[in-house]
Formats: C-alpha cells, sequence, structure tokens
C-alpha cells in the first residue's frame, strides 16, 4: 500500500511539473515571437528564461521554446492570446487567459468549464497592472523601494517573505530593472488583472467556497489556461 501510495504521489509531481513546464514553454515562446529571441532586449522572453531555471526546464527544451517563437527551425509555431471573461460561482468575478495554437479548441472546452460559472463581460471590475514578484535582500526597505523604483502600489504576494509590486503596464519593465537597484530579488514580471472589488472567500458558507475551489481547479486544470486572475480575498 506505501509503495503504491509513494508512486502515485510521484506520478502526481511528475504531472504537476509536466503542466507547469508547458505553460512556461508556451510564455517563452509567444515572448520570442513578440519581442524576438534575444533576452538582452526583451524583458517578457528573460523573466520566462529565469522562471523556466528557477523551475529546473532542461536546456534543450528551453532552446527548443525560444526556437518555436522566433520562427527558427522546423518546430516553428504560433500562439495567440485569448481571454475569456466571467464569473466563477457565487458572483466571483474571473479573466481567464490562453495561450493557444487552436482558438476553435480553446473556446468550446472554456464554455465547458465555465458551465458552473457564466461568461459574461466582467474586465470592468479589473484594472490591467504590471505585476512584479520580488524578494527583498539584506534589509531592503519595501516601501522605500516601491517608491524609488516607481511601482504603484505594492502588497504581500501569495508566499511568505515575497512581495507584489504593482506598476502602470507600460512601466512594468523599467520597474523590474529598478528593484534590484534598491535591494529587491525580482521573482517574476508579468501584465494581469487585478479585481477592483473582489469577494471575500471568508464571507462565503463552507459549500460555496468548496464550490468556487472547484470551479477553479477546473479552469487551472485546462492545458491552454496560462493566467487565472480571481476576484477574491480571504
Amino acid at each position: 500500500m506505501g509503495a503504491q501510495w509513494k508512486a502515485k504521489g510521484k506520478a502526481l509531481v511528475a504531472d504537476a511539473k509536466g503542466k507547469l513546464f508547458g505553460k512556461l514553454v508556451k510564455e517563452i515562446t509567444v515572448a520570442a515571437r513578440m519581442g524576438g529571441g534575444d533576452p538582452t532586449g526583451n524583458s517578457r522572453l528573460r523573466m520566462a528564461i529565469e522562471a523556466a531555471r528557477k523551475a529546473s526546464m532542461p536546456k534543450d527544451t528551453l532552446e527548443r521554446a525560444i526556437k518555436k517563437g522566433s520562427g527558427a527551425g522546423a518546430d516553428a509555431v504560433n500562439y495567440s492570446t485569448v481571454l475569456f471573461e466571467g464569473y466563477a460561482p457565487h458572483r466571483v468575478p474571473v479573466m481567464v487567459e490562453c495561450l493557444t495554437d487552436n482558438p476553435n479548441r480553446t473556446a468550446p472546452n472554456m464554455r465547458v468549464c465555465f458551465r458552473k460559472g457564466q461568461l459574461t463581460a466582467v474586465a470592468w471590475d479589473f484594472d490591467h497592472v504590471g505585476m512584479i514578484e520580488g524578494e527583498p535582500e539584506g534589509g531592503a526597505d519595501v516601501e522605500m523601494a516601491a517608491i524609488e523604483a516607481g511601482a504603484q502600489d505594492f502588497e504581500a504576494g501569495e508566499e511568505e517573505g515575497v512581495t507584489l509590486f504593482l506598476t502602470e503596464p507600460s512601466d512594468l519593465d523599467s520597474v523590474s530593472k529598478a528593484l534590484p537597484e534598491q535591494g529587491i530579488k525580482v521573482l517574476s514580471a508579468k501584465l494581469g488583472y487585478k479585481a477592483k472589488n473582489p469577494v471575500s472567500m471568508s464571507s462565503l458558507p463552507a459549500d460555496a467556497q468548496e464550490e468556487v475551489q472547484a470551479f477553479l481547479a477546473g479552469i487551472e486544470n485546462d492545458d491552454d489556461v496560462q493566467n487565472v486572475y480571481v476576484g477574491l480575498v480571504d
């Protein structure tokens, strides 16, 4: 029994890693297509490569993803970004960003994912912002770093010790470059969506919380889904 559980655990870990690699490959490919295959002059590609290395992606997989995006080699592929908006159960607003090579596959899949919610316009309830995850080093002052780097705001990140810096979309690259000079190690940087009026998860009954979590898990499980932005707070 123990051996079976251990084997199952390894399979789950491998599956999760495979999904992460899939998302990273798509991000690298799109970044290379939009800004070229040289990370020196392509900040989105540079951050995607750093995320891939942090996840221990094999070098050949990383290089192949860059070639796919930059149009080099037989593996060249073209992903497009498709955004889906709507509500999870209990009127929780959701923005779903997909990267797909076949929108005709992705759209019906998303309709299935939203069958217990509602596909409808909710972008008005989100701000389009730059999102930078950073970790202070050497006792750096997070508030001062945010001010000096030109960030709009900052808040506690999802992981302990990590701060989320928010910027204007056009300032994402400049702020991500300035933060290390203020003692902040940049872990990730991307454009995303922040809810203006998030729903409090703790205000929902236990069964409602489970419904929302199950809905979001179903969304995340779709291979074309790259990022999910949810109007939800603890």
